[in-house]
């Protein structure tokens, strides 16, 4: 085999290279210039890095700016102990993360500073803009223990660290956060989370502390939060915003739609109402006290914003043998009423379905009804056909008052006759005009009761549907939500009272009602005797005809479409019920036959009856005796 030999050419072009790479180098080296200031800028980045360190090792630290870790050296652990006493221990042991749950229903968040919960995910709903419903999220909550040490420090839990442990028992998740002065002196919070539950136990106790804590300066527990919005109307959903409490052994309460800055005494829970979602603090030992705030959030209800209200509750604790041991509870869901009813702890109060009996009919009539309905047929056509049902039971009521205003119609004539005879004595023709009526059969109050009958059902359906949880993100036509307005056109501008849409089902209600009240009001006055005065009544009857059906087109436009569903569906039914009565089962003629009939059959006065013509006659007796007097 040939021997490779390095040629003359070769060397020559290993030197050229090697020159070459040389002359490059010179080139590129570093000016005097140059090489003076990267001399500077490493000093001044070892000073720097110096004065870091000696800060690190120097600064204060303070309750909102404390040392977490482990690398804690014995200076940063002598400020620790001067800033936070006996609590020291558990700063230096502590860290800043945060300890995560997941639930069937729930994603938790607890913060490791202050112990509490930093964010409330409720996995199963969403909010009018897809977008997960958080009740507690980005420092939007507050919970705290204000106390005193007997060392005279004041301490705020919500800024001290506290050491997680997690742990499960079961289908339960058991979160211990304590914040320690020692391993068998602390103050924990405990929550103990079912997998498949919006109520978690929840319980604050101190061990070992009586040598702590000062027993002599007031104890407060601080709860705030600021509610999210959560439904497209924010007005509407900040109408239903409050809090809702229970105190003196089952007695129920509420802060309303305004401003609150409420004591209240026994308290048993406390509940931030959201309209359809709730955040509750139930306690088993009654709070001697506690006050509640509430303050509107919302400026101007055109632009959108964040927050509704802000919530604020300060309660004080008691120790018992120095310690605190307060066993309470959590609910964070939905304000549904098969929900919270279930927990029976009175819970189903937070859905404001009206007092006595209007609360009464909701729950025990409607809401099962409504349930059984849904239950099988979309709620859109569950509410058509409750609505039905509700006015074919009342139908009789309806006939009743149609019944009697045509008594009145016919009994017209003569009840002009007696005013026209006694238009001198008014006393004597009301005397002549009752004695008419009660021979006929035909008294006012007969139309009036059958109305007062329909009040207390008409009241409980205007409290039954806002209030319907089940209602929530239902679709119906072109209603994408059965529990917020219907939206047909957006206005490129706000017209106060009335907002920068339209809906359409307010307005098929309002011409609803228009032509109901066209039927009535025509049947009402007919049937109204002709009197001094009639041509204003009659006039402010017709200006209300029409005032009506547009006070509630503004109304309504901003309420809940299933609302207006239903009062359109509802004056529809009774459209046709008083057209089916008028035309088809009242027979004037025989109503007039039997008027002629009841009048000649003796009239035998009720107590009631006998009274009012007593004092009627009293008082002529007193005039005529007074008009004998003056002459």
């Amino acid at each position: 085999m040939e021997e490779k030999k390095l040629d003359i050419n070769s060397i020559i072009g290993f030197i050229l290279i090697f020159g070459i790479l040389m002359y490059m180098l010179w080139q590129n080296q570093p000016t005097p210039e140059e090489l003076e200031a990267q001399e500077k800028a490493k000093q001044e980045q070892v000073e720097a890095e110096n004065k870091a360190k000696a800060l690190e090792q120097t600064k204060v630290t303070t309750a909102e700016d404390f040392v977490l870790g482990e690398d804690v050296d014995s200076l940063q652990v002598i400020k620790l102990q001067n800033k936070l006493g006996a609590f020291a221990y558990s700063a230096i042991n502590a860290s800043d993360k945060e300890t995560i749950v997941e639930t069937e229903l729930l994603d938790l968040k607890f913060s490791n500073k202050g112990g509490y919960l930093s964010e409330v995910k409720l996995k199963k709903f969403v909010d009018f803009d897809s977008v997960p419903i958080y009740l507690i999220k980005d420092n939007n909550t507050l919970f705290n223990i204000n106390f005193g040490t007997t060392d005279s420090r004041i301490l705020n839990t919500k800024d001290l660290p506290f050491q997680p442990t997690v742990s499960k028992n079961g289908d339960v998740t058991i979160v211990s956060m304590k914040l320690k002065v020692s391993e068998s002196k602390f103050l924990e919070y405990r929550y103990e989370i079912k997998d498949n539950d919006y109520m978690m136990d929840f319980t604050i106790r101190s061990q070992g502390l009586n040598d702590v804590i000062n027993s002599s300066q007031a104890i407060n527990l601080d709860w705030d939060l600021k509610g999210y919005r959560h439904a497209k109307s924010i007005s509407y959903e900040n109408r239903y915003t409050d809090i809702h409490y229970e105190y003196e052994g089952g007695k129920d309460d509420y802060t309303g739609m305004g401003d609150a800055d409420d004591d209240i005494e026994d308290v048993t829970w406390i509940g931030y109402k959201q309209h359809f979602f709730t955040s509750v603090l139930l306690t088993d030992t009654p709070f001697k006290t506690a006050n509640i705030k509430t303050k509107n959030l919302v400026e101007d209800e055109a632009v959108d914003t964040i927050y509704t209200k802000q919530f604020a509750s300060k309660i004080p604790l008691e120790l018992k043998g120095g310690e605190l041991n307060q066993t309470m509870d959590w609910y964070f869901g939905p304000s549904d009423f098969k929900v919270l009813n279930a927990y029976d702890r009175n819970l189903d109060e937070i859905v404001p379905f009206g007092w006595g009996i209007f609360g009464w009919i909701n729950r025990y009539v409607f809401m099962p009804l409504f349930g059984f309905l849904g239950g099988f047929m979309p709620y859109g056509i569950a509410i058509v056909v409750m609505t039905i049902l509700v006015k074919i039971l009342l139908s009789f009521v309806q006939y009743k008052q149609f019944l009697s205003q045509a008594k009145l119609k016919i009994l017209k004539p003569e009840l002009d006759e007696i005013r026209e005879k006694h238009k001198n004595n008014k006393m004597k023709a009301q005397q002549e005009t009752l004695a008419l009526q009660n021979k006929a059969g035909a008294s006012p109050m007969a139309g009036c009761l059958p109305a007062l009958i329909q009040l207390p059902v008409f009241y409980a359906l205007f409290q039954f549907f806002p209030s319907a949880f089940d209602l929530r993100q239902k679709s119906f036509l072109w209603a994408d939500d059965l529990s917020s307005y219907d939206v047909i056109a957006n206005l490129p501008f706000n017209i106060p009272f009335y907002g920068n849409h339209v809906s359409l089902f307010p307005i098929l209600a309002s011409i609803a009602i228009f032509f109901y009240m066209r039927l009535t009001t025509g049947q009402n006055m007919q049937s109204q005797p002709t009197q001094e005065g009639m041509p204003d009544m009659a006039k402010m009857m017709k200006y209300m005809m029409y005032f009506s059906p547009i006070m509630m087109l503004f109304f309504f436009n901003n309420y809940a479409s299933g609302l207006s569903l239903y009062y359109f569906i509802s004056n529809l039914i009774s459209i046709g019920i008083i057209l089916v009565i008028k035309n088809y089962i009242l027979d004037e003629d025989k109503i007039h036959a039997q008027i002629q009939e009841n009048k000649k059959k003796p009239k035998k006065q009720n107590k009631f009856q006998k009274k009012m013509a007593e004092m009627m006659e009293q008082a002529e007796k007193q005039k005529q005796a007074q008009q004998k007097r003056k002459k």
